[in-house]
């Protein structure tokens, strides 16, 4: 048996008026998820457990199988693993991303989607001016980036996640608590150096939104997770576009797997990631595939963005992986689901159960649920449970 975890990042969602009280999932055309829904079985998953931020870090550290309340350490670090870099004892890892203020409101979590090339040079400055043996700005990709802290330094400081505040006025979520002074002093010296920046110059003039400041969050230290092999007798790899679920993977022990990218907002390179996923089976057991354009149209509030992610996600990365399977001898299962949602209405991750479904080659009674969304899940027959169970659960599939 060989297995497949989809993950269309922050698919799930709130009923939309302009959608007549539907879900962007309940709206879109997705016929694989649907074969895959009516074949299967299906239910409803808390990625995010209680007491815990609703982040895509802490609901695909679920979905890879590992209990967040005992594994996680924060969201950088994880980051900071899938970019090769070494943490001490005593190094915290901050988010560091590129954003526009405006009128010293919050405008931008992402600077316009900014290009890794701008944002490459950007932040090679701002190390050179800010960087110290305290100190550490690497650069990532598009406006996502990381700070390394040394010697404890702002630990415990309560961040917020600038997707959180868009439109908000930044004085109200600036870091609070120890050395938060030393954060805020490095957050405003980065606007210094970013305001009059050539290639904000050239991004004001061509109507883009400028990357003139950073913001810091989501620090930890470096996690000990215990080996996927060791807890679950299988070897495996990651697929992914973004740093934190590759970061997720590596800490676990698994193989990241690079596809070649399609540039541009909101495009992934669909197929690829299925094909690549497909033929790193052949040495391994277990891949994951995950696909984060939905939460990017989530986080920009565009519903109508959104369902044609869904759908592309549907028709190109779940239609090939499924095709593959149903013409295959061999046997095989299949998970799809979100990570969390991000609902247009708050452009944000929330904690709510997302929809799941598995096809397997060995089941024989199916739920026969016609359809892949919040609602119709809650007929399935696995009914709601803790998404860290699921590798588990499909690990033991023996109808």
């Amino acid at each position: 048996m060989k297995y497949i975890v989809l993950v269309g990042d922050g698919m799930a969602d709130f009923p939309i008026k302009e959608f007549g009280g539907k879900t962007i999932l309940q709206k879109a055309n997705t016929p694989n998820m649907d074969y895959i829904s009516k074949h299967g079985k299906c239910g409803l998953a808390q990625t995010v457990p209680d007491g815990l931020s609703p982040g895509s870090d802490v609901a695909n550290m679920s979905i890879m199988g590992y209990d967040p309340k005992i594994y996680y350490t924060g969201r950088s670090p994880l980051e900071a693993a899938s970019m090769n870099i070494q943490l001490e004892s005593e190094d915290v890892a901050f988010r560091c991303n590129l954003v526009t203020i405006e009128n010293e409101n919050l405008k931008d979590y992402c600077a316009g989607h900014i290009s890794s090339k701008e944002s490459q040079k950007l932040i090679k400055d701002i190390d050179l001016e800010l960087g110290s043996n305290d100190f550490k700005f690497y650069s990532g990709i598009s406006y996502k980036h990381l700070l390394i802290a040394k010697n404890n330094t702002g630990a415990t400081v309560k961040c917020t996640p600038p997707h959180d505040i868009m439109d908000e006025p930044i004085k109200d979520y600036l870091p609070k608590g120890i050395d938060d002074v030393v954060l805020n002093s490095l957050m405003d010296e980065s606007r210094k150096i970013l305001e009059n920046h050539p290639i904000n110059k050239k991004r004001i003039e061509s109507g883009k939104n400028p990357a003139n400041s950073i913001w810091l969050w989501g620090q930890g230290y470096a996690p000990k997770m215990s080996n996927f092999k060791d807890l679950y007798g299988i070897c495996g790899s990651v697929i992914s576009s973004v740093d934190l679920f590759k970061g997720i993977g590596l800490n676990a022990g698994l193989k990241v797997i690079e596809v070649p990218e399609v540039k541009g907002y909101l495009t992934n390179n669909y197929i690829g990631k299925a094909e690549y996923g497909i033929a790193s089976l052949k040495e391994n057991d277990i891949i994951f595939i995950h696909v984060e354009t939905p939460d990017d149209a989530g986080h920009d509030g565009d519903a109508y963005a959104k369902m044609k992610t869904i759908e592309d996600f549907d028709e190109m990365t779940v239609g090939t992986v499924l095709e593959f399977v149903l013409n295959s001898d061999e046997d095989y299962s299949i998970l799809v689901m979100p990570d969390h949602p991000t609902p247009i209405e708050i452009r944000t991750h929330t904690s709510e159960p997302v929809p799941f479904a598995i096809y397997s080659t060995k089941y024989k009674n199916p739920d026969k649920v016609g359809a892949f969304n919040e609602v119709s899940m809650k007929n399935g027959s696995f009914g709601t449970i803790r998404a860290y169970n699921l590798i588990k659960m499909l690990l033991s599939i023996d109808e």
